[in-house]
């Protein structure tokens, strides 16, 4: 793919999510995320591999339907309450048709069968994007409308999709199918707290983008697109590949790291909004998760599993790394004693 070709894709794709994000008329939004779908397909399809092929084919339907139905609830809040207004979304048919846009657009349970798909036919530059920057521009139409929505469908679709990004994520040797259920169970964090505290959300949006971006990064950097070349890249950039380690407990949540903050304000809003129950679900389920990302990390580090692996170990090479990359790794990890000041902002 030209330079040129990757500047007008990478170009779109930002024009996109900024009609999107700023703009308060359904037909603009819409007009936003179109051209986000449509500047994607390039940078998914540019491997000319038969698997990115069924990637953006995959992509571009599911996301022509989604945005057809996202389409179609505007028009129906339009027809019976004469509003356009983004924030007026009142009318119950329209509220339900978009929360099945937006969880097809997000890859929500039960709408998530895509996700894992498109980002294994994807490169991991690619994939990076679909996790993060093309999750944005739905999360904010999410969080503009979350007054008029069904809180406890979306508690039921954000456990739904806790449970099954966990789940599903246990068998997985592929890192980019692990990344992921990874993405569709933080989702459900994100989902679960939406209607409560709309801030929150965006918070955890920002720390889960980093830290994956961070991830993400990291793998480009080593080459690494499985578990069994994870086993023997450490021997290329150890001091990266520990870092990898630490960048993966963060995701987890596990504290002191980053990833633990918006766990943490998330379970204290559940509780004060006198939801224990759903809260103490959430929690039990992010184990699941945190079990197939101790496996990454294990893999990630000299330590190998019990069984044996015909890889030999590759030669340590002077591979300089980017300074975003390290700046976000730096930051994936050491942003929770910065939590107030966090607080403070949002």
């Amino acid at each position: 793919m030209n330079p040129q070709a990757t500047l007008i894709s990478t170009m779109s794709l930002l024009l996109g999510t900024t009609i999107t994000i700023s703009s308060n008329h359904w037909m603009m939004a819409w007009t936003g995320l179109e051209i986000n779908t449509l500047a994607i397909l390039p940078l998914l399809s540019k491997s000319h591999h038969p698997r990115a092929i069924e990637a953006s084919t995959k992509y571009f339907l599911t996301q022509a339907t989604a945005s057809t139905l996202l389409l179609f609830s505007s028009m129906t809040n339009a027809w019976f309450t004469g509003q356009w207004d983004i924030t007026q979304l009142t009318h119950p048919t329209s509220c339900m048709l978009l929360t099945v846009a937006i969880s097809m657009k997000l890859g929500l349970v039960p709408f998530h069968f895509w996700f894992p798909e498109v980002l294994q036919g994807s490169s991991l530059t690619t994939s990076l994007l679909l996790a993060t920057i093309m999750k944005f521009p739905p999360i904010v139409l999410l969080l503009l409308t979350s007054p008029s929505l069904n809180p406890t469908l979306l508690s039921l679709m954000a456990i739904a999709s806790a449970a099954l990004g966990g789940w599903m994520g246990l068998n997985q040797t592929q890192v980019r199918k692990i990344l992921a259920f990874s993405s569709i169970s933080h989702l459900g964090w994100m989902t679960i707290i939406i209607t409560y505290d709309p801030n929150l959300t965006l918070i955890t949006f920002y720390l889960y983008s980093l830290t994956t971006a961070a991830i993400f990064l990291t793998l480009n950097t080593t080459n690494t697109l499985k578990l069994s070349t994870m086993m023997t890249a450490w021997s290329k950039i150890p001091s990266l590949t520990a870092t990898l380690m630490l960048m993966l407990l963060s995701l987890a949540g596990l504290p002191p790291l980053t990833g633990f903050l918006p766990k943490w304000l998330i379970i204290q809003e559940l509780t004060k909004q006198e939801l224990t129950p759903i809260a103490t679900i959430i929690t039990l389920l992010s184990l699941l998760g945190l079990f197939f990302y101790l496996r990454l990390a294990y893999c990630a580090t000299i330590t190998l599993p019990p069984n044996s692996v015909n890889h030999m170990k590759q030669w340590q090479m002077n591979k300089t790394t980017s300074s975003f990359a390290t700046i976000l790794a730096m930051l994936s990890i050491t942003l929770l004693p910065l939590s107030p000041m966090i607080l403070t902002i949002s």
